[in-house]
């Protein structure tokens, strides 16, 4: 096996062992009164976390992956030098699912109301495969959800605007994903997308090594979120510019970016 080839299986697997690339500095408490800084730093059960806000009313989301002739970002600042200076502002990105050595995505994909992948209901190794997986997607201006793969496959029948699979699925219908212990061995960075009751992404960024299950605990009981998903681990990376941070780790896959909207109020 190619250097490559290693480094993509690793990437696919969420299994690699290389210690991840050391995270940078959460944003200060006392930014988060200013409505421009939607990045918060938060603790739960002692873990420091970002939490990263959409609201529907300021913000719009789209999915990213690569410039016109199909080659993959791999990197917020390759998206940053790529991006019009008449596009929205950028309130916050983060990468956006699991993805093969190219760099593109290994299920359901939608950019721009164009599907780039099929829903993937495989079974296979790794965190991806861990069943259930789930989709995040919407339409760029708001109705965001998540939801497991299956109950997509046979519920969803209009295309979103945008749609990214990833796995596992944290939360679903309100219960802890089955397979995780209340606390596990298996701690690494990692982020992951939930939706709450008044319709605000939250996007979270663990600060420091985390279980699935503390995670998935932020997500139900502190964000609220009936369903969340797990985007990666060891690749997490946040592009806030509000604090001046743009993580520039492993190459990423597909990005979310959250755009601040100028006609909001």
């Amino acid at each position: 096996m190619t250097a490559r080839a290693a480094l993509a299986a690793c990437l696919l697997l969420a299994a690699c062992d290389e210690p991840a690339p050391p995270p940078a500095a959460a944003p200060e408490p006392a930014a988060v009164a200013d409505l421009d800084q939607p990045c918060r730093a938060v603790e739960f059960e002692g873990s420091p976390l970002i939490d990263c806000e959409a609201d529907p009313a300021r913000h719009r989301i789209r999915m990213v992956l690569g410039s016109a002739d199909g080659a993959p970002y791999r990197s917020f600042a390759a998206l940053a030098a790529a991006r019009g200076v008449d596009e929205e502002p950028v309130a916050f990105a983060v990468n956006g699912g699991m993805f093969d050595d190219t760099g593109g995505p290994i299920g359901y994909y939608v950019e721009g109301g164009e599907r780039g992948h099929a829903l993937n209901r495989a079974d296979g190794p790794g965190n991806f495969h861990l069943k259930p997986n789930g989709v995040f997607y919407g339409q760029t201006g708001g109705d965001w959800r998540v939801r497991d793969s299956e109950s997509f496959y046979h519920e969803v029948t209009d295309r979103p605007d945008f749609g990214t699979q990833s796995g596992p699925m944290l939360v679903v219908d309100g219960d802890l994903h089955p397979q995780f212990a209340t606390d596990g061995d298996s701690l690494k960075i990692r982020n992951a997308v939930g939706v709450d009751a008044r319709g605000r992404a939250h996007f979270v960024l663990s600060a420091a090594p985390i279980s699935f299950g503390r995670m998935a605990r932020y997500f139900r009981d502190e964000v609220g979120a009936d369903n969340a998903l797990f985007l990666d681990g060891q690749v997490s990376q946040l592009w806030d510019p509000g604090h001046g941070r743009m993580d520039n780790g492993v190459s990423i896959g597909p990005i979310i970016v959250v755009e601040m909207r100028e006609d909001a109020g």
